[in-house]
């Protein structure tokens, strides 16, 4: 055994798992010591546990011991084949079919399963495969009202007795084709059907034929294998995917860490043999791998990225076409070569048209379009590759030229030419790009962000957002500079003191916040798996299987809390108005507004909901800054109380970028409601804008993307003539607080009205 156990724990392991399978099939006793110590050999410790798991819930269907042997036998081998993160969609189909009147052909399925993994070999292409046996089982399938299926199909173990054959000819979008014709054909007819479905009709071999065109992936990968590694002295796995089931965007070669991922068939096109397709595409992946260094990709806009990876990608081909000239040829064919005069159309974005032309340009010297800076340009590719390989950040910077000089105001529209446009060889540059935050949605700016002692340090890159000019009815792309920064940290002490100078009223609002608190538990019957026992459906179950029927396996009951799914940014407006003292009370707008935020957010930490605070001031469009002062992970500490304690003014109220890049962090909440509170004391302004009105316009036209993006925006305005403005921006969505000695107690009653 391989799997580190020793013999005297290999034999407890076995005993627990078949205590755990907990079925009586004396067939099943027989073999099951050969069958697990076999797994042993292939699985890991947690795939043991979910195999066994698998098991027990397959023994328990109903179907006597054959599904249960034939899954015991084939999953250690489609495991080895796919991975143990393919049993939940096996599993899945199981079910799915248990549930319908198609349990019989659950054994089939599986006896099926490792020859179609074989030819298949990848996970994804697995998946679609199990779309196409559940549309057919769905289809074939006699329907009351078209929604309940009541007789079992008449196909579905013929088609499992095939399955391994069909996929010898066709690749998996013609199996689902030849699937298809056969439901629409004979969807009346069963007979019709079962001779289409068992190869026993000459519809059925006519259809096959004309599915069985181009190169097949598995038919090839053997000799791919080999130019990669003796060619380009790489070696990876060659991972198919099915280009059938993705109507919405066609998936295009890429490489990751399981390897080379590449179309399941490819047709010859152009004048090219689909077999020197795929050398080409593996070329230009393998180029990419030796010769292409990772840019950070946060501080770039779209436009900027989609030019940086056409350079990249030309330079890449300049490289292959130096190192083997003999694919000049098939390159130039498979390029595209648009018409300079394609795209003249003023409401569509000719954006991409211009790369291509520029991309074809570089690559191909008989090539000569009249446009001014892409002849420019290709010469200066030229003269920078002409020294060397050069690199992928001096390819940036040419990138970067090329979109200062040719960027239009039509490059924004919805509307965007595609004819002539895809370079289908290329793969999607997804290895190009490295993200600063961390994935997965996290927003900790504790995990982000290291503190600094003033703004003016550990700051990264800047993002660049459009802003809209209401004049033009038109974005201005990539106008402001927006910088992260933690802001900078005071006495966590002050805070304590805040919270107990106003006890009462924190307190009291504590109290309020407290009704908030989900109180309802709610019963969820019928589940399969829950903490308690459903009696009615469990005595149910019981008279179905004496009855000799199949009982339902959803005897269980769960309870959960009606809770909140509810996330809020507080949006501080920090300019400097804010250092203004308010008459009568001795202390400056941000002194209230720290008090108000911080019994806010001590009344919000004890009601659970996630609850971010950020800053925000700007020093023209070169220079927002976006301060964070608390994540949404951030517990409500002395380290988020320091920096509530640090809070400073200055500065101007940019406030449409503020609020775009508050949605970036808003929209990576898992949550259905997003709320964004903007506490601001002034209408937006900054010292480059000359119109007042330009960004009220902008900022009016960032509350609608919001709106667009599902997040509730909502407005506490400080300033006693923002009815002027706010409405314009808001809409209905704002308060006005005039006495803003009051906003400590008006900020936490808004925030309990909004979230009741």
């Amino acid at each position: 055994m391989n799997n580190g156990f020793s013999e005297a724990a290999q034999e407890v392991v076995r005993a627990q798992a078949w205590e755990r399978l907990d079925t009586s099939f004396a067939e099943v006793r027989a073999v099951f010591d050969d069958l697990f110590n076999a797994a042993l050999r292939i699985l890991s410790p947690a795939d043991i546990d979910a195999y066994i798991e698998a098991a027990r819930q397959i023994a328990k269907l109903g179907r006597g011991s054959e599904p249960l042997l034939l899954f015991l036998e084939a999953w250690p081998e489609l495991a080895g084949l796919l991975g143990g993160h393919a049993l939940a969609p096996v599993l899945e189909t199981i079910q799915r079919m248990q549930k319908s009147p198609n349990g019989r052909a659950i054994a089939p399925f599986l006896q099926s399963l490792i020859p179609v993994a074989r030819r298949l070999e990848s996970t994804e292409l697995v998946r679609d495969y199990l779309e196409v046996v559940l549309d057919l089982m769905v289809q074939t399938s006699g329907t009351i009202h078209g929604r309940q299926a009541t007789i079992p199909s008449p196909v579905m173990a013929e088609f499992f007795v095939q399955a391994p054959l069909l996929l010898d000819q066709v690749s998996l979008t013609g199996l689902a084709r030849w699937v298809d014709h056969g439901i629409r054909h004979y969807a009346n007819n069963p007979d019709r059907q079962k001779d289409y479905f068992g190869l026993h009709s000459a519809d059925s071999h006519a259809v096959l034929r004309r599915e069985r065109h181009g190169t097949l992936l598995a038919d090839v990968e053997r000799q791919l294998g080999l130019y990669l590694l003796g060619l380009w002295e790489d070696v990876a796995p060659l991972v198919p995917y099915s280009s059938g089931f993705h109507q919405l965007r066609q998936p295009i070669p890429y490489y990751d860490s399981q390897g080379f991922h590449l179309p399941d068939a490819y047709d010859d096109a152009r004048g090219v043999a689909a077999i020197d397709r795929y050398r080409l595409a593996l070329a230009h992946m393998a180029g990419h791998r030796r010769w292409s260094q990772p840019s950070i990709a946060d501080n770039w806009s779209p436009f900027q990225r989609l030019t940086v990876e056409c350079f990249e990608d030309c330079r890449i081909d300049t490289l292959l076409l130096r190192r083997y000239p003999g694919l000049r040829p098939i390159l130039l064919a498979l390029h595209p070569q648009p018409d300079e005069d394609d795209c003249n159309d003023a409401t569509t974005s000719c954006l991409r048209h211009r790369l291509v032309m520029l991309s074809r340009a570089l690559l191909d010297p008989a090539c000569s379009y009249r446009h001014p800076v892409i002849r420019e340009f290709t010469v200066r590719f030229q003269a920078l590759l002409r020294t060397g390989p050069s690199n992928s950040s001096e390819i940036a910077a040419l990138a970067l030229d090329f979109v200062t000089r040719t960027r239009l105001p039509s490059d924004q529209f919805a509307r965007v030419h595609f004819a002539d446009t895809i370079v289908d060889y290329r793969d999607d540059n997804r290895h190009f790009w490295r993200f600063i935050e961390p994935e997965g949605g996290e927003t900790s700016t504790s995990d982000t962000f290291r503190p600094s002692s003033s703004p003016g340090e550990q700051r990264l890159p800047p993002r660049h957002y459009p802003e809209w000019d209401e004049h033009s009815r038109s974005y201005r792309p990539d106008w402001v500079s927006v910088y992260d920064y933690l802001h900078p940290t005071g006495d966590a002490a002050l805070i304590d003191g805040l919270l107990q100078k106003h006890r009462v009223l924190s307190n009291r609002l504590r109290r309020l916040f407290d009704l908030l608190k989900p109180q309802e538990r709610e019963r969820i019957r019928r589940q399969e798996d829950g903490s308690e026992l459903d009696l009615d459906m469990a005595l149910r179950a019981l008279i179905d299987y004496q009855m000799g029927m199949v009982p339902d396996p959803r005897i269980s009951l769960s309870h959960h809390s009606n809770g909140r799914d509810l996330a809020v940014l507080l949006l501080l407006d920090l300019s400097q108005s804010l250092n203004e003292t308010v008459a009568g009370t001795g202390q400056t707008v941000l002194q209230l507004s720290q008090e108000a935020v911080s019994m806010l957010a001590w009344a919000v930490d004890g009601l659970g909901d996630p609850f971010a605070i950020a800053g925000f001031h700007s020093n023209t469009r070169h220079d927002l800054r976006f301060l964070h002062i608390k994540g949404f992970s951030e517990a409500w500490d002395d380290t988020v109380k320091a920096r509530l304690a640090g809070m400073q003014a200055r500065w101007s109220t940019r406030m449409g970028a503020a609020l775009r890049h508050a949605t970036h962090f808003l929209e990576a909440r898992k949550t259905s409601k997003k709320l964004l509170l903007i506490l601001t004391d002034g209408m937006p302004s900054d010292v480059d804008v000359a119109d007042p009105q330009h960004l009220i316009a902008d900022a009016r036209q960032a509350v609608r993307e919001l709106e667009q993006e599902g997040i509730y925006p909502y407005c506490i305005s400080l300033d006693p003539q923002a009815d002027s403005y706010v409405a314009q921006i808001f809409g209905r969505r704002f308060s006005v607080v005039d006495r803003i000695e009051h906003l400590p107690e008006k900020l936490s009653e808004i925030f309990i009205g909004l979230t009741r």
